[in-house]
């Protein structure tokens, strides 16, 4: 892995003017506009998508689709979900592979992704995204056994993800880590869960300083409740009757009104962003 150089980049030439300034005696010109780019804002990219069978991951797949990138979705044993979305990606025009395994596993991880770039060619973007949750209405319910899960679905396997990809990720690639509302607001039924989101949060801001001089960035995405297989596999009827109505909006979002932060964390329409997160949760104040 390249060291890092700690060395400052070039700064602008020394230069003053009077107030209050014009941009046309500025050196360099400030850049107001992109060139015109060829394509979509993924145009020829490949991407790893954990979690991607479903919910947000497979909004997350056919967005990065449509932007014209082949997709490497993971997941645990969800193969017809997993199926569903290989088609919706390959309807877009452009490849999707399934690769079913448990991200918590290390060696998996690494199988993962050295298959994505045998059979895609490449790698550019890493969305970590895969993970679990059980409500439990005190922390004496959480075992030994729940907990070592929770934190290996939801934290460990970004770090193993991230690891096996770091080789074949090149200047401008971009990794987009999914936290959650619960990492910054709590859940008292969700105690393992809202701490694995934090500890993402952290590792997002801390991973984008130590590949900031390798110009990869690093930013999050922050979802408040929506609508995905997780909701009725872990709650209640009455819990998921009322799942979202308590956020300003007052209902639960829909994984298409999440997969735009994706995408444009993924792109380079947020070049001068990282260790950021974005928060599509319904209108709630979390100060993050």
């Amino acid at each position: 892995m390249p060291q890092k150089t700690n060395q400052k980049r070039p700064m602008r030439p020394a230069q003053s003017q009077r107030r209050p300034g014009l941009e046309s005696k500025m050196k360099p010109r400030p850049r107001s506009e992109k060139p015109d780019e060829p394509g979509p804002r993924l145009n020829a990219k490949v991407a790893l998508i954990t979690g991607g069978d479903s919910g947000i991951g497979r909004a997350v797949s056919i967005a990065f689709a449509k932007e014209g990138a082949d997709v490497a979705i993971v997941y645990l044993n969800e193969h017809a979900d997993a199926t569903e979305t290989a088609r919706l990606v390959e309807n877009e025009g452009r490849r999707c592979i399934r690769i079913a395994g448990d991200v918590g596993r290390e060696a998996f991880c690494r199988r993962a992704v050295q298959r994505t770039v045998r059979e895609l060619g490449r790698l550019d973007v890493l969305v970590n995204n895969a993970a679990e949750q059980h409500p439990c209405p005190s922390i004496e319910d959480i075992t030994e056994k729940q907990l070592e899960r929770t934190f290996r679905t939801n934290v460990f396997s970004f770090f193993f993800m991230t690891k096996a990809a770091l080789p074949h990720l090149k200047k401008g690639s971009a990794v987009v880590n999914t936290t959650s509302v619960t990492a910054y607001r709590g859940s008292a039924e969700l105690l393992d869960y809202a701490a694995t989101k934090g500890a993402v949060a952290a590792f997002t801001r801390s991973l984008s300083q130590a590949l900031a001089d390798r110009e990869i960035r690093v930013n999050g995405v922050a979802p408040g409740p929506i609508w995905t297989p997780l909701i009725p596999s872990t709650f209640p009827k009455s819990k998921v009757k009322e799942f979202g109505s308590d956020v300003p909006m007052g209902r639960a979002g829909e994984p298409v009104e999440v997969a735009p932060s994706f995408v444009f964390l993924a792109s380079q329409d947020a070049a001068y962003m990282s260790g950021q997160v974005l928060h599509p949760n319904g209108g709630e104040i979390v100060n993050g």
